[in-house]
């Protein structure tokens, strides 16, 4: 299923024996892939100035209903994990000893979002079996918080900003970044693909689109109560002459 990640943020998270860890308050994901490692965990008091990080490995269920998140994990395995300051940013070595510590696979060894596969394995026997001498792969980790309000433009000029992202909470990949064009044609927001990326500037906040502004305002508009269905999907594919990401993901299940 498709979500934003404004309609995430603030869901209630819950441990294995239903007991609240905390709230949602952002998501980190990778460059590359554009796939959520980790929910970022707001957890109150019980766990004062510690940021808990939650991977998708660890997720049971989503209850849109009840806007709460089910995990395996509990508070006991929660408060015994390496503690990250939260004014840092996630390194490399925290995630090998994170990963570690909670027997997670590490994503970043194998050629597809999820290591072998585009989609989370779930049976937890399978997570040992590796293939020797798959090299990593260099791991950056970005906030969606951070990166909503970049600048966002064509390859012929500016386009707007990022206002959210649309997340497939089964492969947790970012599908979409939500444009909002205001500056630019009011009244509008567009969907675009990251495989869409020409460039991004991290210092400047500003991604470039391998399109033109031409054909991104004849896209199909998004609007927040639009629902991302599979023919919406394939009519913005058509339209910018794309191939659709699920197809490759077919192929490789």
């Amino acid at each position: 299923m498709l979500n934003t990640i404004k309609t995430l943020k603030g869901y209630s998270i819950h441990g294995i024996d239903r007991e609240v860890i905390g709230t949602v308050k952002e998501f980190y994901f990778d460059d590359r892939h554009w796939t959520v490692r980790y929910l970022v965990a707001n957890t109150g008091t019980w766990l004062s100035r510690r940021q808990v990080l939650v991977s998708p490995y660890a997720l049971v269920s989503i209850n849109n209903e009840q806007k709460c998140i089910l995990t395996d994990l509990t508070k006991k395995q929660i408060e015994k994990s390496p503690s990250l300051d939260s004014h840092k940013p996630v390194s490399r070595q925290f995630e090998d000893d994170y990963h570690g510590y909670y027997g997670w696979p590490a994503y970043w060894i194998g050629q597809y979002p999820w290591g072998a596969n585009h989609y989370i394995e779930r049976d937890r026997n399978k997570w040992g079996q590796f293939n020797p001498g798959v090299k990593a792969w260099d791991r950056h980790l970005r906030s969606t918080h951070e990166v909503i309000g970049y600048h966002i433009a064509a390859l012929d000029g500016e386009i707007g900003h990022v206002e959210d992202f649309i997340v497939d909470d089964e492969s947790w990949t970012i599908h979409y970044l939500i444009i909002n064009t205001g500056n630019w044609w009011p009244g509008k927001k567009v969907l675009v693909s990251p495989r869409w990326i020409e460039s991004i500037s991290w210092s400047e906040a500003k991604v470039v689109v391998n399109l033109n502004r031409q054909t991104i305002k004849g896209a199909p508009e998004y609007t927040d109560g639009s629902l991302v269905s599979r023919d919406y999907e394939i009519g913005l594919y058509a339209h910018y002459n794309r191939k659709g990401y699920w197809i490759d993901e077919l192929v490789n299940r």
